[in-house]
């Protein structure tokens, strides 16, 4: 894979990786999901930034109490289908439901040089 095009494969094994290490064990409770959305999403970050490839990163966390309600998301982007791209891992247990996106934008690296 060129290092400028965005790696999918990657991102899903690492967001798959953060969200059984932060919720593995965890028994919902309201009070401490901000915790765990938080925990999720600086995993990920601190993640992302070993891959070190020239992308701009963007990571959401949804945790959704199971109570019967439904659970939607959506997205719309105006960006370069050949460099940029998105992950969107849903993971859930028999008490919740978790969605975890990762947007990932392509530096211009000839630009950036310019910027030293």
């Amino acid at each position: 894979m060129d290092e400028d095009q965005f790696p999918q494969e990657d991102i899903e094994n690492l967001v798959k990786n953060a969200i059984s290490a932060c919720l593995s064990e965890f028994q919902y409770q309201a009070k401490l999901v901000n915790n765990k959305i938080h925990a999720i999403v600086d995993a990920c970050l601190k993640e992302l930034q070993t891959l070190n490839r020239p992308f701009k990163y963007i990571v959401t966390c949804i945790i959704m109490q199971k109570n019967g309600a439904g659970l939607d998301t959506g997205a719309a982007l105006f960006w370069d289908n050949a460099k940029d791209g998105l992950v969107c891992i849903p993971w859930e247990n028999s008490q919740m439901s978790v969605v975890v996106t990762v947007f990932g934008t392509a530096l211009n690296v000839d630009n950036l040089a310019e910027l030293d």
